[in-house]
Parts: C-alpha cells; sequence; structure tokens
C-alpha cells in the first residue's frame, strides 16, 4: 500500500499564490505517474496536473502557465506551484499516485487539502 500526505493548501486572495506538496510512503516502488485533481463545489473531479517518473507533464488548459507541477523521485514527493490563482481555482485539491506492478495498475489518493481563492 501507499499512503500519502498533503501539506499546504489555505485561503489566498485572487493573484495571490499557494505551493501544494504530497509525500508517498509504504510500498513506493513501481510508482509511476504522480500528480494532482481537484474537485469543485458540485462538480466533477478534474486532473489538473500530472507528471511521470521520467518527467513529462500534463497540464490542465485552465492552469497552463500559471501552476507548475515537479516531483522529487528519491523522495517520492510531488509538488504544485500555483501562481495567480482565481477564484475558479477554488476546490479541494487531492494528491494521485498511480503505481504498476506485474502490468497492473493501482491508484492511490490522499486525504484532499482544501484551497479558498477570495475575490
Amino acid at each position: 500500500q501507499v499512503q500519502l500526505v498533503e501539506s499546504g493548501g489555505g485561503l489566498v486572495q485572487a493573484g495571490g499564490s499557494l505551493r501544494l506538496s504530497c509525500a508517498a510512503s509504504g510500498i513506493t516502488s513501481g510508482i509511476n505517474t504522480m500528480g494532482w485533481y481537484r474537485q469543485a463545489l458540485g462538480k466533477q473531479r478534474e486532473l489538473v496536473a500530472a507528471i511521470s517518473r521520467s518527467g513529462n507533464i500534463n497540464y490542465a488548459d485552465s492552469v497552463k502557465g500559471r501552476f507548475t507541477i515537479s516531483r522529487d523521485n528519491a523522495e517520492n514527493t510531488v509538488s504544485l506551484q500555483m501562481n495567480s490563482l482565481k477564484p475558479e481555482d477554488t476546490a479541494v485539491y487531492y494528491c494521485n499516485v498511480v503505481r504498476t506492478r506485474y502490468g497492473a495498475q493501482y491508484n492511490y489518493w490522499g486525504q484532499g487539502t482544501r484551497v479558498t481563492v477570495s475575490s
């Protein structure tokens, strides 16, 4: 099993910045993609950004140019630097890790951290 502990989040004014971090522990061998999803009230969970072990990155169009994802493979951590925040970025942000073992993929989720952007 993989345990994910998130930190960061909080309340910020529009235009401000926040940094989210997530640390994976437990059975971390085989971890491939690490990323962040978010779920706003009344909406479905959506991908914000993801980064593969080799460094390939995928961003949601709504955050391109404002958010930056990074990871440390040695420490099994992933971070999300969020700049120029907008009220529509308000959501609960979840860390996600995909682990591959013997051809099967396993998804793990953090407990979620709330980000609130005031206008």
